[in-house]
Protein backbone atom coordinates (compact mmCIF):
# COMPACT_ATOMS: atom_id res chain seq x y z
CA UNK A 1 0.00 0.00 0.00
CA UNK A 2 1.33 3.34 -0.66
CA UNK A 3 1.09 7.10 0.85
CA UNK A 4 -2.01 8.09 -1.73
CA UNK A 5 -3.72 3.99 -0.97
CA UNK A 6 -3.40 4.24 2.73
CA UNK A 7 -5.77 8.15 2.16
CA UNK A 8 -7.75 6.59 -0.07
CA UNK A 9 -8.47 3.49 2.53
CA UNK A 10 -9.27 6.17 5.32
CA UNK A 11 -11.68 7.86 2.82
CA UNK A 12 -13.41 4.54 2.33
CA UNK A 13 -14.04 4.59 6.18
CA UNK A 14 -11.85 6.09 5.28
CA UNK A 15 18.91 -7.93 25.30
CA UNK A 16 19.64 -5.09 27.72
CA UNK A 17 21.86 -2.46 26.73
CA UNK A 18 25.56 -1.76 27.64
CA UNK A 19 24.90 1.37 29.52
CA UNK A 20 23.66 1.75 32.92
CA UNK A 21 19.72 3.46 32.85
CA UNK A 22 20.61 6.10 35.09
CA UNK A 23 22.87 6.73 32.30
CA UNK A 24 20.14 6.61 29.57
CA UNK A 25 17.81 8.97 31.91
CA UNK A 26 20.17 11.68 32.20
CA UNK A 27 20.46 11.56 28.25
CA UNK A 28 16.94 11.97 27.80
CA UNK A 29 16.40 14.61 30.36
CA UNK A 30 19.08 16.44 29.10
CA UNK A 31 17.37 16.81 26.00
CA UNK A 32 14.02 17.85 27.45
CA UNK A 33 15.78 20.44 29.87
CA UNK A 34 16.78 22.11 26.78
CA UNK A 35 13.49 22.82 24.96
CA UNK A 36 11.74 26.03 25.06
CA UNK A 37 9.07 26.03 28.29
CA UNK A 38 5.70 27.58 27.59
CA UNK A 39 5.82 26.93 23.62
CA UNK A 40 3.26 24.50 21.98
CA UNK A 41 5.48 21.28 20.99
CA UNK A 42 8.86 22.22 22.79
CA UNK A 43 7.70 22.12 25.63
CA UNK A 44 7.91 19.70 28.93
CA UNK A 45 7.34 15.78 29.08
CA UNK A 46 4.02 14.95 30.22
CA UNK A 47 2.26 14.14 33.40
CA UNK A 48 3.18 9.77 34.12
CA UNK A 49 -0.10 8.55 34.22
CA UNK A 50 1.10 5.39 35.75
CA UNK A 51 -0.49 2.15 34.54
CA UNK A 52 -0.05 -0.92 36.74
CA UNK A 53 2.04 -3.88 35.19
CA UNK A 54 1.38 -7.36 37.18
CA UNK A 55 3.76 -8.32 39.64
CA UNK A 56 4.61 -10.99 37.60
CA UNK A 57 3.76 -12.20 33.73
CA UNK A 58 3.58 -10.52 30.94
CA UNK A 59 1.33 -7.66 29.23
CA UNK A 60 -0.55 -9.16 26.45
CA UNK A 61 -0.47 -7.02 23.39
CA UNK A 62 -2.80 -7.68 20.47
CA UNK A 63 -2.11 -6.35 17.17
CA UNK A 64 -4.87 -5.84 14.92
CA UNK A 65 -4.26 -6.75 11.55
CA UNK A 66 -6.28 -7.20 8.58
CA UNK A 67 -5.63 -6.47 4.12
CA UNK A 68 -3.46 -3.59 3.82
CA UNK A 69 -2.46 -3.34 7.31
CA UNK A 70 0.83 -0.55 7.15
CA UNK A 71 3.77 -2.51 8.08
CA UNK A 72 5.60 0.45 10.04
CA UNK A 73 2.16 1.09 12.04
CA UNK A 74 2.55 -2.06 13.89
CA UNK A 75 5.84 -3.06 13.37
CA UNK A 76 7.15 -0.14 15.15
CA UNK A 77 5.18 -0.23 18.23
CA UNK A 78 5.58 -4.12 17.94
CA UNK A 79 9.79 -3.80 18.48
CA UNK A 80 9.38 -1.27 21.36
CA UNK A 81 7.22 -3.98 23.38
CA UNK A 82 9.70 -6.65 22.42
CA UNK A 83 12.91 -4.58 23.16
CA UNK A 84 11.68 -3.54 26.69
CA UNK A 85 13.23 -5.04 29.08
CA UNK A 86 12.54 -4.67 32.69
CA UNK A 87 16.09 -5.25 35.36
CA UNK A 88 14.75 -7.94 37.51
CA UNK A 89 11.77 -9.47 36.24
CA UNK A 90 11.55 -12.98 35.15
CA UNK A 91 8.53 -12.98 32.66
CA UNK A 92 9.04 -10.74 29.24
CA UNK A 93 7.03 -7.23 29.93
CA UNK A 94 5.19 -8.06 26.82
CA UNK A 95 3.40 -10.85 25.25
CA UNK A 96 3.02 -10.40 21.47
CA UNK A 97 0.60 -11.49 18.75
CA UNK A 98 -1.11 -10.79 15.99
CA UNK A 99 -4.98 -11.10 15.87
CA UNK A 100 -7.79 -11.13 12.97
CA UNK A 101 -11.18 -12.20 11.98
CA UNK A 102 -9.61 -15.09 10.84
CA UNK A 103 -6.17 -16.87 10.90
CA UNK A 104 -6.07 -17.06 7.10
CA UNK A 105 -2.93 -15.30 5.47
CA UNK A 106 -3.34 -11.37 5.42
CA UNK A 107 -1.36 -9.28 2.76
CA UNK A 108 -0.09 -6.16 4.22
CA UNK A 109 1.14 -3.09 2.96
CA UNK A 110 3.78 -3.89 0.39
CA UNK A 111 2.89 -7.23 -0.62
CA UNK A 112 4.03 -8.38 2.71
CA UNK A 113 1.86 -11.73 3.85
CA UNK A 114 1.24 -12.38 7.15
CA UNK A 115 -0.33 -15.38 9.58
CA UNK A 116 -2.64 -14.15 12.38
CA UNK A 117 -1.56 -16.14 15.87
CA UNK A 118 -5.64 -15.74 16.38
CA UNK A 119 -8.68 -15.06 15.23
CA UNK A 120 -11.45 -13.04 17.05
CA UNK A 121 -12.58 -16.22 18.86
CA UNK A 122 -9.66 -17.62 20.40
CA UNK A 123 -7.38 -14.41 20.76
CA UNK A 124 -6.47 -13.73 24.55
CA UNK A 125 -7.93 -11.42 26.52
CA UNK A 126 -5.84 -8.20 25.81
CA UNK A 127 -4.23 -5.17 28.13
CA UNK A 128 -3.41 -3.44 24.87
CA UNK A 129 -4.35 -3.26 21.54
CA UNK A 130 -2.90 -1.78 18.67
CA UNK A 131 -4.56 -0.96 15.35
CA UNK A 132 -2.90 -0.02 12.42
CA UNK A 133 -4.14 1.90 8.87
CA UNK A 134 -5.77 -0.81 7.13
CA UNK A 135 -8.35 -1.36 4.76
CA UNK A 136 -12.12 -1.03 5.58
CA UNK A 137 -12.97 -3.03 9.03
CA UNK A 138 -15.70 -5.47 8.91
CA UNK A 139 -18.26 -5.48 11.71
CA UNK A 140 -16.77 -8.21 13.43
CA UNK A 141 -13.25 -6.43 13.78
CA UNK A 142 -15.55 -3.33 15.74
CA UNK A 143 -17.54 -5.48 17.66
CA UNK A 144 -14.22 -7.26 18.60
CA UNK A 145 -12.51 -3.89 19.26
CA UNK A 146 -15.55 -2.51 21.43
CA UNK A 147 -15.72 -5.82 23.48
CA UNK A 148 -11.93 -6.23 24.27
CA UNK A 149 -11.39 -2.23 24.77
CA UNK A 150 -13.69 -2.91 27.94
CA UNK A 151 -10.53 -4.65 29.80
CA UNK A 152 -7.52 -2.68 28.00
CA UNK A 153 -5.34 -0.32 29.82
CA UNK A 154 -4.67 0.73 26.50
CA UNK A 155 -6.48 0.97 23.07
CA UNK A 156 -4.28 2.63 20.53
CA UNK A 157 -4.46 3.68 16.92
CA UNK A 158 -1.56 4.56 14.54
CA UNK A 159 -1.76 6.52 11.55
CA UNK A 160 -5.31 6.56 10.22
CA UNK A 161 -5.66 3.39 11.98
CA UNK A 162 -7.51 6.31 13.89
CA UNK A 163 -10.37 5.90 11.55
CA UNK A 164 -10.88 2.17 12.68
CA UNK A 165 -10.80 2.99 15.88
CA UNK A 166 -13.18 6.36 15.14
CA UNK A 167 -15.73 3.55 13.62
CA UNK A 168 -16.49 1.60 17.36
CA UNK A 169 -18.02 4.78 18.26
CA UNK A 170 -15.55 4.75 21.16
CA UNK A 171 -13.45 7.96 20.27
CA UNK A 172 -16.80 10.21 20.56
CA UNK A 173 -16.61 13.11 22.52
CA UNK A 174 -12.66 12.56 23.13
CA UNK A 175 -9.73 14.06 21.53
CA UNK A 176 -7.43 12.04 18.52
CA UNK A 177 -5.02 12.32 15.75
CA UNK A 178 -4.22 11.14 12.67
CA UNK A 179 -1.83 11.24 9.89
CA UNK A 180 -1.66 14.73 8.68
CA UNK A 181 -2.72 14.32 5.24
CA UNK A 182 -6.11 13.07 7.06
CA UNK A 183 -6.94 15.52 9.66
CA UNK A 184 -10.07 17.57 7.61
CA UNK A 185 -10.83 13.77 6.72
CA UNK A 186 -11.40 12.46 9.90
CA UNK A 187 -13.13 15.97 11.11
CA UNK A 188 -15.20 15.63 8.70
CA UNK A 189 -15.70 11.80 9.19
CA UNK A 190 -16.53 12.14 12.76
CA UNK A 191 -17.90 16.06 13.77
CA UNK A 192 -17.93 14.67 17.17
CA UNK A 193 -14.19 13.95 17.95
CA UNK A 194 -11.77 16.75 18.76
CA UNK A 195 -9.65 16.10 15.80
CA UNK A 196 -5.69 17.76 17.54
CA UNK A 197 -3.40 18.71 14.55
CA UNK A 198 0.14 18.76 15.69
CA UNK A 199 0.09 16.05 18.01
CA UNK A 200 2.30 12.87 18.03
CA UNK A 201 -0.06 11.15 20.10
CA UNK A 202 -3.25 11.62 22.34
CA UNK A 203 -4.34 9.91 24.97
CA UNK A 204 -7.97 9.80 26.25
CA UNK A 205 -8.80 7.50 29.10
CA UNK A 206 -7.59 3.59 27.52
CA UNK A 207 -7.73 4.99 24.24
CA UNK A 208 -5.02 6.57 22.48
CA UNK A 209 -4.00 7.69 19.56
CA UNK A 210 -0.69 8.38 17.22
CA UNK A 211 -0.16 10.61 14.59
CA UNK A 212 1.27 8.99 10.83
CA UNK A 213 3.53 6.09 10.55
CA UNK A 214 6.40 6.39 12.62
CA UNK A 215 4.39 8.05 15.65
CA UNK A 216 3.27 4.70 16.82
CA UNK A 217 6.66 4.39 17.94
CA UNK A 218 6.57 7.27 20.28
CA UNK A 219 3.40 6.13 21.51
CA UNK A 220 4.20 2.64 22.21
CA UNK A 221 7.48 4.00 23.95
CA UNK A 222 4.74 6.45 26.02
CA UNK A 223 3.18 3.10 26.95
CA UNK A 224 6.17 1.50 28.21
CA UNK A 225 7.00 4.42 30.65
CA UNK A 226 3.76 4.81 31.75
CA UNK A 227 4.05 0.72 32.85
CA UNK A 228 7.61 0.70 33.68
CA UNK A 229 8.97 4.27 34.20
CA UNK A 230 10.84 6.78 32.40
CA UNK A 231 14.13 5.05 32.37
CA UNK A 232 13.02 2.08 31.02
CA UNK A 233 11.45 3.68 28.28
CA UNK A 234 14.67 5.71 27.58
CA UNK A 235 16.75 2.40 27.51
CA UNK A 236 14.12 0.86 24.76
CA UNK A 237 14.84 3.92 22.73
CA UNK A 238 18.53 3.55 23.32
CA UNK A 239 18.91 -0.46 22.58
CA UNK A 240 16.76 0.51 19.81
CA UNK A 241 19.75 3.22 18.26
CA UNK A 242 15.83 5.46 18.05
CA UNK A 243 16.90 9.00 18.56
CA UNK A 244 13.30 10.41 18.28
CA UNK A 245 11.79 12.07 21.31
CA UNK A 246 8.77 12.86 20.45
CA UNK A 247 7.66 9.87 23.00
CA UNK A 248 8.58 13.00 25.68
CA UNK A 249 6.54 15.65 24.72
CA UNK A 250 3.05 14.70 22.91
CA UNK A 251 2.73 17.85 20.97
CA UNK A 252 5.73 17.74 18.96
CA UNK A 253 4.38 17.35 15.29
CA UNK A 254 3.83 20.88 15.12
CA UNK A 255 5.29 20.88 12.50
CA UNK A 256 2.23 19.57 10.83
CA UNK A 257 0.23 21.97 12.48
CA UNK A 258 -0.19 24.47 9.76
CA UNK A 259 -2.74 23.82 7.44
CA UNK A 260 -0.71 23.69 3.83
CA UNK A 261 -1.96 26.92 1.08
CA UNK A 262 -2.83 25.75 -2.07
CA UNK A 263 -2.09 28.03 -4.72
CA UNK A 264 -2.73 28.31 -8.57
CA UNK A 265 0.86 27.43 -9.25
CA UNK A 266 1.01 24.44 -6.68
CA UNK A 267 -2.78 23.50 -6.44
CA UNK A 268 -3.41 20.76 -3.30
CA UNK A 269 -6.40 18.80 -2.55
CA UNK A 270 -9.12 20.43 0.04
CA UNK A 271 -9.43 17.60 2.03
CA UNK A 272 -5.83 16.05 2.26
CA UNK A 273 -3.71 18.95 1.15
CA UNK A 274 -1.66 15.81 -1.06
CA UNK A 275 -0.08 17.75 -4.87
CA UNK A 276 -2.50 17.17 -7.86
CA UNK A 277 -1.81 17.82 -11.27
CA UNK A 278 -4.92 20.06 -12.40
CA UNK A 279 -4.53 19.07 -16.15
CA UNK A 280 -5.89 15.56 -14.95
CA UNK A 281 -7.44 16.30 -11.69
CA UNK A 282 -11.38 16.07 -10.99
CA UNK A 283 -12.28 19.84 -9.88
CA UNK A 284 -15.18 21.54 -8.30
CA UNK A 285 -15.70 24.99 -8.04
CA UNK A 286 -16.96 26.75 -4.48
CA UNK A 287 -17.82 30.03 -4.07
CA UNK A 288 -16.04 30.90 -7.18
CA UNK A 289 -12.71 29.10 -6.36
CA UNK A 290 -11.85 26.23 -8.58
CA UNK A 291 -10.81 22.95 -5.92
CA UNK A 292 -8.62 20.33 -7.22
CA UNK A 293 -8.83 16.31 -5.69
CA UNK A 294 -6.26 13.91 -5.80
CA UNK A 295 -9.09 10.80 -5.83
CA UNK A 296 -12.46 10.52 -7.04
CA UNK A 297 -13.80 9.69 -3.28
CA UNK A 298 -12.16 13.17 -2.07
CA UNK A 299 -14.47 15.20 -4.28
CA UNK A 300 -17.45 13.57 -3.65
CA UNK A 301 -17.23 14.04 -0.07
CA UNK A 302 -16.27 17.75 -0.53
CA UNK A 303 -19.40 18.07 -2.79
CA UNK A 304 -21.35 16.84 -0.47
CA UNK A 305 -21.11 19.30 2.34
CA UNK A 306 -17.93 21.84 1.23
CA UNK A 307 -19.05 24.01 4.00
CA UNK A 308 -17.71 21.32 6.39
CA UNK A 309 -14.60 20.63 4.70
CA UNK A 310 -13.56 24.32 5.01
CA UNK A 311 -14.80 24.36 8.87
CA UNK A 312 -12.40 21.22 9.15
CA UNK A 313 -9.68 23.28 8.16
CA UNK A 314 -9.79 25.86 10.86
CA UNK A 315 -9.36 22.96 13.41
Amino acid sequence: MNRRELLQNSAAISVTAAIPLAAVSVVAMSANSARTPGVPGAGAAVEPSPLRPPAEGSLPVAFLISRGAVVIDFCGPWEVFESATIPGRKDAAFHLYTVAETTSPVTASGGLKIVPNFSFETAPAPKIIVIPAQDEPSEATLKWIRAATQGTDVTMSVCTGAFVLAKTGLLSGKSATTHHNAYADLAMQFPDIQVKRGARFVEAGNLASAGGLSSGIDLALRVVERYFGREVAAQTAYYMEYQGEGWTDPNSNQAYRKRLVSTAAHPLCPVCEMDVDPTTAAKSVYRGQTYYFCMTDHKVAFDATPEKFMEAFKT
